[in-house]
């Protein structure tokens, strides 16, 4: 009996396994949270803090639902659907909070912007286009966690900052590329490579509640460059050479 008890076990032992990694998903809400409870402080560093560890889950969840075969062995629960609702959260809503809440835009426009900024990505979200066949992202991906960060580190004057995030908004129904840095294989090497050193600028940038000096500031201005831009001008320049 206990010998043939084992090859049932296998399986339920491998549903079990992918069924967590649904939950382990499901915790970027609640980090989500924590991450919210943080921008209703003022705590802003604290809260991009927790926001980088919902970046973390989220680009961990997908290799492990791919290695553990999650689709095939819990397909009655849709991961797509649960990345989207807490990409969210966690990419749209609470940086939206934040940006609206932290003073940094002009006081009549902050609420309407605000609402654009969860509108608009919530219709990106739903938009079965997001995404090119290269992988890469078409128009502002709603990556409005990093569009914070850069808020917060530059400190630009209210008037500019509504201008730049009106911008982003618009933005995000325009017809460019934005590189996905995990997805896109041209030049992946390099795009890892800067991730990599934008993580430790990052950390280093919140430890010091964003006050850092102009290298550092440059350092992750560079890479936002490359990530949103490189794209668009290689484009350029293989049709000038054409």
């Amino acid at each position: 009996m206990e010998h043939s008890s084992q090859p049932d076990a296998l399986p339920e032992r491998m549903r079990t396994a992918a069924f967590s990694v649904h939950i382990f998903t499901a915790l970027g809400a609640g980090i989500a949270l924590l991450a919210m409870l943080e921008a209703v402080r003022e705590h802003w560093a604290n809260m991009f803090a927790w926001l980088g560890v919902a970046l973390i889950i989220d680009g961990i969840d997908g290799p492990l639902a791919r290695r553990l075969d999650v689709m095939r062995l819990q397909p009655n629960w849709s991961g797509e659907v649960l990345d989207l609702v807490v990409d969210f959260v966690t990419y749209v809503f609470v940086p939206a909070y934040a940006i609206t809440a932290s003073g940094m835009l002009l006081p009549l426009a902050a609420p309407i912007l605000g609402i654009g900024i969860v509108v608009s990505s919530a219709l990106y979200f739903a938009d079965r286009r997001m995404k090119a066949d290269d992988n890469h992202f078409r128009g502002f991906p709603a990556l409005w966690n990093a569009a914070a960060f850069y808020l917060f580190l530059l400190h630009l004057p209210p008037v500019l900052s509504t201008i730049v995030v009106a911008l982003l908004i618009v933005l995000t129904f325009a017809p460019f590329h934005v590189l996905h840095p995990f997805r896109v294989v041209r030049l992946r090497w390099l795009t890892l490579w800067l991730l990599g050193v934008w993580a430790l600028l990052g950390m280093y940038t919140l430890a010091n509640d964003f006050m850092v000096g102009a290298p550092i500031t440059f350092g992750l201005c560079a890479i936002a460059v490359y990530i949103v831009g490189s794209d668009t001008l290689i484009r350029r320049m293989k049709a000038f050479r054409a």
